[in-house]
Parts: structure tokens; sequence; C-alpha cells
């Protein structure tokens, strides 16, 4: 049953994952901002540009999949922020997470994993024990962090994924969809296949 209202900053294709989301938890969702949609969306009103007055006491999901983005937008948010867990996810009891949190369909958390704060763990991805994701992280469709393997902050871990017990991936670095980690991945680098192999950095 809803106990207050929400908004969602983004109105594009995730918005409409995490929008699904929270209407199938009851939630009373009453807006969406994002200056490039207009209408509604699944019924819901989308009003355009942010709007930091509108609801005052509602929370705040930044469903924007871009980690860099989704960062910036939520340093422009004066609501509070609030968690969305589907239903259909498994979360232990004995892991913890921070605020802003996007835990989608079909995922599983295990005990003791460490979820930061506007993470995305999207559509049946599994985080094993001990993992530890640090803020701004999308692990995206399908992927498998073993355990004990931490993701630093930003860092975007493609569709299929899988990285093996123990592991790190560094901060704002890239692994392609499908790749599988055997070794430690630096920040800002860029790494694919299987193994996983560095191809290049981002930019800082």
């Amino acid at each position: 049953m809803a106990t207050h209202k929400i908004i969602l900053q983004g109105g594009g294709e995730h918005a409409r994952v995490v929008l699904d989301s929270l209407l199938v938890q009851g939630e009373n969702v009453v807006a969406l901002f994002d200056p490039k949609y207009a209408g509604d969306l699944f019924g819901i009103p989308q009003q355009g540009q942010y709007d930091p007055d509108f609801e005052p006491s509602a929370k705040a999901v930044v469903a924007i999949g871009s980690n860099l983005i989704r960062k910036r937008v939520v340093s422009q948010t004066r609501h509070q922020f609030t968690n969305v867990i589907h239903p259909s996810s498994i979360v232990s009891t004995f892991a913890t997470m921070g605020i802003g949190n996007m835990i989608l369909q079909g995922t599983i958390i295990q005990a003791q994993a460490r979820i930061g704060n506007h993470v995305i763990i999207n559509t049946g991805a599994r985080v094993d024990h001990d993992c530890i994701l640090d803020d701004y992280v999308h692990a995206a469709p399908g992927v498998i962090l073993c355990g004990c393997v931490t993701i630093g902050e930003g860092a975007f871990i493609g569709a299929g994924s899988v990285i093996i017990p123990g592991k790190r991936v560094g901060a704002w670095a890239t692994v392609g969809a499908g790749s599988v980690v055997i070794n430690d991945i630096p920040d800002f680098a860029v790494a694919v296949g299987n193994p996983a192999k560095i191809i290049k950095y981002n930019k800082p």
C-alpha cells in the first residue's frame, strides 16, 4: 500500500521499467519530469522540466540509465529520495543499501551485499554475498556478480556479464555485454570479451 507520493526524474526507456515497478507495488506516482517528454506514461502525467517546488513532501527516484547523467540530475534534485524494489526481487535481510536505488524485476541480492546510493540492479541481475556496489553503479540485465566482488562508483556492467569471485571493477569503468571478468579492471577502463580485456580508457 502506498505510503507517500513519488516523482520520477526521467521519462525515457529506463523510466518506463522503474515506473512499472512502482505501479505494481501500488505506489502513488504523481509525476514524471523530463524536458524531452510530454503527455502521460502509463497514466502518469509528464511535467517537462523538473520543478523543485512540486509536491515538496514527495519522494524522488532518478530513473535515468546513464550513470553520469543520473549523478548530475541527483545533484540538482531537491526532493528526498526513496528506493524502488520490485516485489519479484529477492533481497536478503542481511544485505544493506542506501537510497535512490532501483532493484528491478527478478533480481537477487544475497547476504552481506552492500549497495550504495542511486544504483541500478537491472532485470534478472544477481549480486552474490559480500559484494560491494558503490554509488551510481548500473548492473545491466542478466549480470552475475559472484561473491566478494567490488564495483566502483559509476561503473557500468553490461548485460549478461559475469565477474568471478573477489574481483574489482574500478570507478567509472565499463564492462561490455557478455564479458567474463577474471582480473581486476582499473578505474575508467573499458573491458570486453571472454576473458575480458581492456580495449581503451574513458576520460575521467
